[in-house]
């Protein structure tokens, strides 16, 4: 397997896995830690919170298949296969496992990951993302549904994709596509509750799934459901946490809620102020 540079990028790196070009990108040093992007985006969505994380790991920063810098071509968009695109990347890197930090559709992704390629996942953070899809908050089923090349016309979404795309040409096209592949129904579980990898699931108070999902889904890891005694001898080794005042859209961007948590959580000692 052959790795080429992004002559854009001196950091960015493509490389042939099932089928498609996947584009990633290599930043610090460290343990590494694969972060995967919400849909519609790309790696630089964690602008805000990469460059601190790099501090302490070796950040792998994905453009997802159809996304970015990575372009669509006639596979199909199903969280299996994206997944299956992760595990390859670690197998192409050379690694035996990493952390792998996914928000929205990537945080999907990152949990198909974990679920399918168990053996290939340390610790597992999922940012505003629910189990299954009717978790979602109506709304947001019948956006997520509906959504249109035109609704993003003007947007940075729609600016970066024509940026940096290898086909900018085809954005009606993954914006059908990526619509479809949302669309599907999933319902993961008996598969969440498999789990073995440590997971830390992080959720806005006012994301685009109610608090209770989040709750359910830490139920479902055995998380909250007795006390954890006076030494914490019943804690396990996954963990909840609910941000005040964030957002399904402003909670990457605020790294000053998402660092005290990642930090402990990934094993950083962090920074004095």
């Amino acid at each position: 397997m052959t790795t080429t540079s992004n002559t854009n990028n001196p950091a960015g790196k493509y490389t042939p896995i099932n089928g498609i070009n996947l584009y990633y990108e290599l930043h610090g040093t460290g343990k590494p830690l694969i972060m995967l992007h919400g849909g519609f985006g790309t790696f630089d969505m964690f602008a805000a919170l990469s460059p601190a994380l790099a501090q302490n790991h070796q950040i792998v920063g994905v453009d997802l298949y159809g996304h970015g810098r990575t372009a669509l071509t006639d596979r199909p968009f199903d969280f299996e296969h994206l997944a299956d695109d992760i595990a390859g990347l670690i197998e192409h890197l050379g690694l035996e496992t990493a952390d792998l930090l996914g928000y929205s559709l990537g945080g999907a992704v990152a949990l198909q990951t974990a679920i399918r390629h168990p053996e290939r996942i340390d610790k597992l953070v999922v940012i505003s993302t629910p189990f299954k899809r009717t978790g979602w908050h109506p709304e947001m089923q019948a956006g997520m549904a509906s959504t249109s090349p035109e609704f993003f016309l003007g947007t940075p979404m729609h600016e970066a994709y024509m940026r940096v795309a290898p086909k900018p040409e085809d954005f009606s096209r993954f914006v059908a596509t990526l619509r479809e592949g949302m669309s599907q129904d999933y319902d993961w579980r008996e598969q969440v509750a498999a789990l073995k990898s440590p997971t830390l699931i992080i959720a806005g108070d006012s994301d685009g799934f109610p608090p209770s999902h989040a709750v359910e889904f830490f139920n479902l890891l055995g998380g909250g459901l007795k006390d954890a005694g006076w030494n914490g001898e019943h804690l396990i080794p996954s963990q909840l946490a609910i941000l005040p005042g964030a957002t399904h859209y402003n909670i990457v961007f605020r790294p000053d809620l998402l660092l005290p948590v990642l930090a402990p959580f990934l094993g950083e000692k962090q920074a004095p102020e």
